[in-house]
């Protein structure tokens, strides 16, 4: 049997742009084909977001390659895909995003450990420019002490 543990898919721009509020995890209604794709670790969600679409919660622009050993049913790279929340989840993401600056950002794509792909999303709010400078100076502070204790 093949070996499904893929490394997670990791929007990593989406930290920098962004204070996590509220964690949640979703799953993911995907058909056959994107299954394969995620499998082989074949997406990027890096310009993905999600939106509420008539009740559900919908991730958009999530790219998953073609299988490439797909027949003429394969699927489309960047289709709206629904998550799949309790009604008391999606309600409480639903009034939380109406707020002022709120978003919600999906971060990370990974295998549970009963096989099911779960995305994890956040409730966030964008950080200003200022903040994005503070990240990038703690960033490089953080690996000049690591470079010093290396070369200890």
């Amino acid at each position: 049997m093949a070996d499904t543990r893929i490394k997670e898919i990791v929007n990593k721009k989406a930290k920098f742009e962004y204070h996590f509020l509220t964690e949640f995890e979703a799953g993911i209604k995907l058909v056959g084909t994107e299954v394969k794709s995620l499998r082989k670790g074949e997406a990027n969600l890096n310009d993905a977001y999600c939106t509420f679409h008539k009740g559900h919660l919908m991730l958009k622009s999530m790219f998953i390659a073609e299988y490439d050993h797909g027949n003429i049913n394969n699927h489309e790279t960047r289709r709206d895909r629904i998550l799949l929340l309790k009604k008391t989840e999606l309600k409480k993401i639903e009034r939380r995003s109406k707020e002022k600056g709120l978003t919600i950002v999906p971060y990370k794509v990974y295998f549970s450990e009963r096989g099911f792909i779960k995305v994890q999303i956040f409730l966030a709010q964008g950080k200003k420019a200022y903040d994005k400078r503070n990240s990038i100076k703690d960033r490089d502070q953080k690996r000049d002490m690591d470079r010093q204790e290396k070369y200890d």
